[in-house]
């Protein structure tokens, strides 16, 4: 929500003023990101402290970020909500921060990487922590305070988040759709009054279709549906259950065909080497399309089906196991010794499910940077704590979310479609197309590989392999993805 360079020779007396989009103070300053529907205040303490809070402007629990500062000594916070994160790193007796880690670029060194953080990254082991990529950068994990003075920088992590371990029964007569569809629809409407023109983010899934009905039914002046089409029959069954809901609400829709923009794709991102989040996610360049799109509608304000899954998954909070790691034979050896740490330094149990705050990392800087605020309503803490108690039997294949589209008269396609999207042929498509010629230029010149990563002759070998096989190996992409955003910021 903000980014900042502050010294700490600064933090000694008052004098802070608003200069354009920013608070400045000698070679310090610190900046609100551009969004309407956020508020930023520099709040006067006692002498020379200041405390800038940056927060979202609507009623009910509120996003925010806050940075306090006081002689030798400048405290940054973090919310419950995670929607973009906060990436800090020290230069001498100056702290860095911004939500974008593209704004540290300057600071960066592509050839100094945590490793346990890029064997999590090229073996698809992600983790909620505050390691990032690169040595010396961290992230401000959500409710987690970073205290920054001459002593140095420290990130303790908060206490774990307490959650509901075990459904309870429902009370006689309670119907749970009913409940349903009014928590969601006032965890939308607390922002009526600030963000006049909206956007869904629309799949064609149970999710994404949720959120869609609970926009029109908390009364927004203006509703536009976003996303993504696939190819293929697949795409074809998205097609027919997007039209079926935007025609029963009275939407206006855009559908970006999301085969037209697949990883690597020449005019994308990552072809053109234009400097972004190593980490960023495979669907970038379709999606880069999409928010394009929500921008030239004028909307403030982007609705998500965010942590749909996760809020229907059933698993024990205190048992949760792991899916198991799919080998990847390219692993160099300092990645390969590094696999016996992903699991160190993890942050605790948060309000939020991990993945979804996983997936605002890579998802929503990008809409930030256009001046657009993301909102993933069904990871609402009043959600959160809904479902968690809400019995197994209506979570089971999203049994309560499918009850309410039914509901509302649209068609069993749209409420439980037989054939659901997904990104792995576009995926392909832009492995097998761009990504193979990528994989020759890496095989030649690499940071991974000369870092000792990836192992080239096992990379040549998977090249060959994949060159024959009727699909390229997913993981391939996970590997170029990160090469090629290391060389972006080099």
């Amino acid at each position: 929500m903000l980014s900042f360079r502050v010294r700490l020779a600064d933090t000694r007396d008052a004098g802070w003023r608003w200069d354009t989009d920013r608070w400045v103070k000698g070679e310090s300053w610190i900046r609100p990101a551009h969004a309407t529907v956020l508020v930023a205040d520099l709040i006067p303490g006692d002498g020379s402290s200041v405390c800038v809070l940056v927060r979202e402007d609507r009623d009910g629990e509120a996003d925010y970020t806050s940075l306090l500062v006081r002689p030798d000594e400048i405290q940054v916070s973090a919310g419950v909500l995670g929607t973009v994160p906060l990436y800090l790193m020290v230069v001498g007796d100056e702290v860095f921060g911004s939500w974008d880690i593209v704004d540290l670029r300057p600071h960066l060194r592509p050839d100094r990487l945590n490793p346990r953080a890029v064997a999590r990254t090229l073996s698809r082991q992600h983790r909620y922590s505050t390691d990032t990529l690169f040595d010396g950068v961290y992230r401000l994990t959500e409710r987690a305070t970073a205290v920054f003075t001459p002593a140095g920088l420290s990130i303790p992590y908060p206490e774990p988040a307490q959650h509901v371990l075990e459904p309870r029964s429902l009370r006689s007569g309670v119907d749970p759709v009913t409940v349903f569809d009014a928590l969601l629809t006032e965890a939308m409407a607390e922002w009526r009054s600030t963000a006049g023109r909206v956007g869904v983010e629309v799949s064609g899934g149970a999710d994404s279709a949720n959120v869609a009905l609970s926009a029109v039914a908390a009364g927004f002046g203006s509703v536009h549906t976003m996303g993504l089409l696939m190819g293929g029959r697949i795409g074809q069954l998205q097609r027919d259950r997007r039209r079926s809901l935007v025609d029963h609400l009275g939407l206006r829709d855009t559908a970006v065909p999301a085969m037209q923009h697949p990883p690597f794709v020449p005019g994308g991102v990552r072809e053109r080497r234009r400097p972004h989040d190593p980490a960023g996610a495979f669907y970038q360049e379709a999606f880069d399309v999409v928010r394009g799109h929500v921008a030239a509608h004028g909307c403030e304000l982007i609705f998500t089906g965010g942590g749909g899954d996760e809020v229907n998954a059933h698993h024990s909070r205190t048992e949760a196991g792991l899916p198991p790691m799919e080998p990847v034979p390219w692993l160099g050896d300092k990645a390969t010794a590094a696999l016996a740490q992903v699991n160190e330094n993890l942050a605790p149990i948060p309000v939020l499910p991990v993945p979804t705050l996983m997936a605002f990392g890579l998802h929503n800087p990008a809409y930030v940077r256009l001046g657009i605020w993301p909102v993933a309503p069904l990871v609402h803490p009043r959600m959160i704590r809904f479902m968690e108690q809400l019995p197994y039997e209506y979570k089971r294949d999203k049994r309560m979310f499918r009850d309410r589209l039914r509901r509302t008269g649209l068609p069993e396609s749209v409420a439980a479609p037989t054939e659901p999207e997904n990104f792995l042929a576009v995926m392909e498509s832009g492995l097998r197309t761009y990504g193979l010629p990528l994989l020759d230029e890496m095989l030649t010149d690499s940071l991974l590989i000369d870092l000792g990563y990836v192992d080239a002759d096992a990379l040549s070998r998977a090249r060959d392999h994949a060159e024959r096989t009727p699909a390229v190996p997913d993981l391939l992409c996970d590997t170029l993805a990160l090469e090629v955003g290391l060389r972006s910021l080099a």
